[in-house]
């Protein structure tokens, strides 16, 4: 995209992923839900297509880590330990005198509302922990949070998993789920919800290696999103300062995206040090240590954290593969003044991996091959049947979700059983056997 472009970016994308089927406002007969959004056809394959890589990189492609899939429900004495529920998890509350909206303290200038112009009142905490209560009766004794983070579901459940895989550190334990926290002043679409996903993949190490493996892991996690096609100019490392350290971490770089509304955090890599292990040791009173074999010690691991959001990352490559082409590509006569909309999603990402079109919907030969042709690519790939329109708007419509290959089967394929491959980035267009096609498309996309 263009730089000037870039600052109507966001509503491109926002009316794009709802027009074809990525994402919607939550509860919108109802006037929608602030904050809240719903993951549409497109947008789930779209997002388990991302998780999906993210869980190769770490169960697959790595040695020694393993997945977990703990509650969002815990003991309310985690958030205790955890620290959660102290001053510390909290933003500054502003509230206007007028209009009584509330905005974060840092969002903010002066003391004057941004929506009415109204005296702002002074400022207060705000715990972001969503509560909720347990039983049938809500009182003091039955109250319990929705989780703010997956991570502290893996501490609790180190010693679990240490003994039962017999694992020995370095080792890894990764996890996908939902997270909750009452944000103040949640925006920017997708980028920051109260009800959002992560993917988090905790480290347990010797400390004396702490350093080795925080590089290995920020080197690591960078070259995650350039596998998968993001810009490199888009990307970069920020190195937290010690005021903007959390309270847990010794050292901490956030990977950083170019995004319409400025450079923001898409994942996080901290060295946890064992405040973790230590503090859920001593808040339940079982010690969370690790037995060296080798060199008869005994230790507190210390954790090196890779927090990367499933949504941020779905927007991300949203983002990223948007580009608008003026004049059209798929006219065979002279160019229009149209712009066409093209998705450039990494093949692996990609909602769809191929579309099946007969060229001409009341040629009944065309029709029943094109339908074979696509119940039998069904078996090996998410793939959809088009006959409606014209090629050129068929071509379009794959093309603004990011469809990699086209497959149209003409008279032609009749005669000699090839049909047309055409290329979404290159436009390039092959003959292909129609018994070669799975072969053809499994190189292609590289899955």
């Amino acid at each position: 995209m263009k730089e000037e472009n870039q600052n109507d970016l966001m509503d491109k994308i926002i009316s794009l992923a709802k027009r074809r089927g990525f994402i919607f406002p939550s509860s919108e007969i109802y006037g929608g839900f602030s904050s809240s959004y719903d993951y549409g056809p497109l947008g789930t394959e779209l997002k388990y297509n991302i998780k999906n890589e993210w869980r190769k990189e770490m169960l697959q492609f790595q040695d020694n880590i393993v997945g977990l899939d703990t509650a969002i429900l815990m003991s309310p004495k985690v958030w205790q330990a955890s620290g959660h529920l102290s001053a510390g998890f909290s933003d500054l509350l502003v509230e206007c005198s007028k209009c009584h909206h509330r905005f974060r303290d840092d969002m903010v200038s002066g003391n004057k509302c941004p929506d009415c112009n109204g005296e702002l009142m002074s400022a207060r905490k705000f715990n972001l922990m969503m509560k909720t209560f347990v039983g049938p009766v809500e009182d003091d004794a039955s109250v319990t949070y929705l989780r703010a983070e997956t991570c502290q579901g893996i501490y609790l459940n180190y010693e679990n998993v240490l003994n039962s895989m017999r694992l020995k550190i370095p080792f890894g334990i990764a996890q996908i789920g939902k997270s909750f926290r009452n944000e103040i002043n949640p925006g920017n679409f997708i980028y920051r919800m109260r009800e959002f996903e992560q993917m988090e993949m905790q480290f347990f190490i010797n400390p004396n290696e702490s350093d080795k493996w925080f590089d290995y892991w920020v080197e690591q996690r960078l070259n995650w999103y350039i596998k998968l096609g993001i810009k490199k100019e888009n990307l970069r490392l920020h190195q937290q300062t010690k005021e903007e350290l959390a309270h847990y971490a010794r050292a901490a770089y956030d990977i950083e995206y170019k995004f319409p509304f400025g450079w923001k955090e898409i994942e996080g890599i901290h060295n946890r040090g064992d405040w973790d292990l230590s503090n859920h040791s001593k808040y339940s009173g079982h010690e969370l240590n690790y037995f060296d074999e080798k060199t008869k010690t005994k230790f507190t691991p210390h954790i090196i954290e890779t927090s990367a959001g499933a949504d941020r990352s779905v927007l991300v490559f949203l983002l990223d593969a948007y580009e608008e082409i003026k004049g059209g590509r798929t006219q065979t006569t002279k160019a229009t003044k149209e712009i066409e909309t093209v998705l450039k999603f990494n093949s692996k990402i990609a909602p769809v991996k191929a579309a099946v079109f007969p060229l001409m919907k009341n040629k009944e030969p065309l029709v029943k091959l094109a339908k074979q042709i696509y119940q039998n690519l069904k078996k090996n790939f998410l793939v959809q049947y088009d006959e409606i329109d014209s090629i050129g708007r068929r071509y379009r419509r794959q093309d603004e979700i990011g469809t990699p290959y086209c497959i149209t089967v003409d008279f032609q394929s009749v005669e000699d059983k090839t049909v047309t491959v055409r290329d979404r980035d290159t436009l390039i267009q092959k003959r292909i056997a129609i018994n070669n096609l799975v072969d053809y498309l499994n190189q292609q996309l590289e899955l």
